[in-house]
């Protein structure tokens, strides 16, 4: 398998926000072999520092472990880091050969190892998970976290796997069912300023939805307003980044 240099185009497809990290394209103990699984860990980084404080490890390494460390890191706020396309030293010794540096994806998300997670990041955690199935072909079941292909790690804490694998399921059926976008109802945060809820509720329109403002905080869909955004022309700067409040679209 050659560079992985699509997986910035994956994580765009979560709907959350991307980073690429300069020079991740080339970043890597050479080209990563093949892809048969996700291995899912924590940073054990500090518990302050901002988004993703644990980018310059990930990236680098410490001592007696080169970088990368990983191909993918998670920030705090959702916010996904694309840190290489090569081979990364994330799991080793694994007991699944399916989960080794060799064969599976590793993502480092953001928590010092005992922090509460936070609902936005364990979102995009499902969303990351899902995107890379669907993009490599692989089910639900090839999503581990590292405590279960690694008896001397505990990571992710605190995270019931068989949960956050039925979590990455049912996006990965909603997709193929169709049922992710449009249809079913979805939630999302507008804007509170009244010009921009009426520029949203003018595009939902355009594109056969009715916007209804409930005013109740709710957890953000952000796939749904990037497709929003697409379709309707709404500028990215402009409108998500005052994204407050909880909405609901309803299919007409």
């Amino acid at each position: 398998m050659p560079w992985l240099t699509q997986l910035a185009d994956v994580a765009r497809r979560t709907g959350c926000p991307v980073t690429e990290v300069r020079g991740w394209k080339t970043r890597g103990h050479g080209p990563q072999p093949e892809v048969q699984g996700v291995v899912c860990h924590h940073t054990a980084g500090p518990a302050g520092g901002g988004d993703y404080p644990s980018l310059r490890v990930v990236r680098s390494g410490r001592p007696g472990l080169k970088g990368p460390l990983s191909h993918i890191g998670l920030g705090r706020s959702g916010r996904i880091y694309v840190i290489a396309a090569g081979r990364c030293w994330h799991n080793a010794p694994s007991t699944s050969p399916l989960h080794d540096n060799s064969s599976s994806i590793g993502i480092e998300a953001e928590n010092d190892g005992s922090q509460p997670w936070l609902a936005e990041q364990l979102d995009a955690y499902h969303r990351l998970c899902a995107e890379l199935c669907k993009e490599f072909g692989l089910p639900a079941s090839r999503v581990k976290g590292h405590k279960e292909v690694n008896r001397q790690k505990p990571d992710p804490h605190h995270i019931a796997m068989d949960d956050f694998r039925s979590a990455v399921a049912r996006l990965i059926k909603a997709d193929q069912d169709g049922d992710g976008w449009p249809g079913r109802l979805l939630r999302y945060p507008p804007v509170t300023r009244g010009e921009d809820v009426r520029d949203w509720q003018q595009a939902a329109a355009r594109l056969g939805y009715e916007l209804d403002i409930d005013g109740a905080y709710g957890s953000a869909s952000r796939a749904v307003c990037r497709k929003i955004q697409r379709d309707a022309g709404l500028d990215d700067d402009g409108i998500v980044g005052r994204l407050t409040w909880a909405a609901t679209f309803h299919a007409r």
